[in-house]
């Protein structure tokens, strides 16, 4: 990757998320979607969403749980056994890819290893970031509602805060702790409508811990019944910027499901994370995946967004490097699946398949709502998938690290709760609960990770989310014959220009014409 590159996607990363998302009314976007006032979070992480209280709602001890304690649990031995043996594997990979390149824990080493015995450390405690509403996935499990999520940082508890600048000690690392927005247990008379109801009044006035769990009060139904699974996500490994290359951060993404026969997580396939080497080194496992996608159904529920690929087609870890640019690359999870790409000419779909599911799709009367074009499908082959879419604008691999509560004075600390990508989706999401709150059939659709739906509303428009300073855009040919059906939708707004940060792309970034 060239420096300018680096530096426009670097500068974008920082800048994107410089403040909390405010638009239009002034009201911030995750207004009854999301909860992220680090006040509450603090008071809600000693007491009942505690992670410890969460895992072992039995315990009596209100202390927070260390990691020492923590995968020390039954119910978590799995977990550190599987990341432990990606941790193997990935040291194994490097030393056979880059053996001239070190790595190990500490500033000493070429690539930067993350310190696995801190799963094992009494110091460090995995701290509630936020609390997120996923009602929008309940087109994968409509029984549940779809889902809430309570997100929680890694964070070291041996180092005392000393005065108001004191230095984070959160550490790249998040567990995010799944529930099914209606348990097993709730009442039977409570319904996907009622929760949303729930949910979108606190949006009317900001959350207070009597209104969140009071009646009707929509944490009043989440309770540790509700688990679903466990999802982690950790910077493996960093390379500082070199003689020899560009900095690099490898992130690991990992699943565990929850049995409740054996009451223990227990390691999962990453939802649509396609697993592109086992594919692309099995000609069977190719034509299955090819006939699966392409059939009508599946193809247009692809280009939703609200595809659900089968676990056969699936990786049950993946690593997702940043940055990766715009231009196609290896480090992009879906790269040589589609003819054009990589070099050892096994690709899986080839344009003229992709053109014809196109034209299919036209005969039917299926209306598509973002794949228009052979690189429309590319790309939503790339970002659908768990590291396509944590490497599409977000802060580092993540999307939410969350606000450190715990830093001197949260209100003036300079990390942001979450990435563009998820401010970017709150406007759907509220849509999707409103119908769900009115008795409508909500619309699950969603734009690409790049691009969000404006959902009919303005809410969006000026801002870095949608066609505002540091939004991606697309800068078609000189004639208009060449712009992309998939992006040709992607502008600036007025005073802005894209800057094309690619060789061979034509996507890059809203920016002040003349700079």
């Amino acid at each position: 990757m060239n420096r300018a590159l680096r530096c426009l996607l670097t500068m974008s990363v920082l800048l994107c998320g410089a403040s909390v998302a405010h638009a239009g009314d002034e009201r911030p976007l995750e207004r009854g979607v999301a909860i992220i006032d680090p006040a509450i979070l603090r008071t809600l992480d000693q007491g009942r969403f505690g992670l410890g209280r969460m895992l072992l709602p039995e315990r009596s001890a209100a202390a927070p749980l260390a990691n020492s304690a923590l995968f020390g649990l039954p119910s978590m031995l799995g977990v550190r056994e599987s990341l432990e043996r990606e941790f193997d594997r990935y040291v194994e990979n490097h030393k056979a890819s880059l053996p001239n390149e070190s790595i190990g824990v500490g500033d000493g080493f070429a690539f930067q290893l993350f310190d696995r015995s801190l799963f094992a450390s009494p110091d460090v405690r995995f701290v509630l970031s936020g609390i997120v509403n996923r009602m929008d996935r309940a087109y994968v499990a409509p029984a549940s509602c779809g889902e809430i999520r309570l997100i929680y940082r890694l964070t070291r508890t041996d180092a005392p805060l000393i005065g108001e600048n004191a230095v984070s000690q959160r550490l790249p690392m998040t567990l995010n702790l799944v529930l099914k927005a209606k348990g097993d247990a709730n009442d039977a008379s409570i319904s996907c409508r009622e929760i949303a109801r729930r949910w979108l009044a606190t949006a009317a006035t900001s959350p207070t811990m009597d209104r969140l769990f009071g009646k009707d009060g929509p944490l009043d139904l989440v309770d540790a019944g509700n688990i679903e699974r466990i999802e982690t996500n950790l910077q493996i490994a960093h390379a500082p910027k070199s003689t020899v290359r560009d900095f690099r951060t490898d992130y690991l993404l990992k699943v565990f499901d929850y049995d409740r026969q054996t009451r223990r997580f227990v390691e999962s396939p990453l939802e649509n994370q396609i697993d592109r080497d086992r594919i692309l080194a099995d000609e069977g496992l190719r034509r299955e995946f090819k006939a699966w996608l392409l059939d009508p159904r599946h193809f247009a529920e692809f280009d939703r967004g609200t595809l659900v690929i089968p676990d056969k087609f699936l990786a049950t870890g993946a690593v997702a490097p940043t940055p990766v640019g715009f231009d196609a690359s290896d480090l992009e999870p879906e790269f040589g699946l589609v003819q054009g790409e990589g070099v050892n000419g096994k690709a899986v779909f080839s344009e003229d398949d992709v053109v014809g599911a196109l034209q299919k799709a036209a005969t039917d009367g299926t209306h598509l709502q973002n794949i228009r074009s052979v690189a429309g499908f590319e790309r939503r082959l790339n970002d659908v998938t768990c590291a396509g879419c944590h490497q599409t604008r977000g802060i580092g691999g993540f999307h939410f690290p969350g606000v450190d509560w715990m830093a001197a004075k949260p209100s003036n600390s300079t990390v942001v709760p979450a990435s563009p990508h998820f401010f970017g989706d709150q406007v759907r999401r509220r849509d999707i609960l409103a119908s769900m709150s009115d008795g409508k059939a909500p619309d699950y659709s969603r734009g690409f990770s790049s691009r969000p739906q404006m959902r009919g509303s303005t809410e969006l428009a000026g801002t870095e989310y949608s066609d505002g300073w540091g939004a991606h855009c697309y800068l078609p040919g000189a004639k208009p014959a060449e712009a992309d059906r998939s992006f040709r939708g992607w502008t600036c707004a007025e005073g802005l220009a894209c800057q094309v940060a690619g060789q061979t792309t034509r996507m890059g970034m809203c920016f002040v014409k003349g700079r």
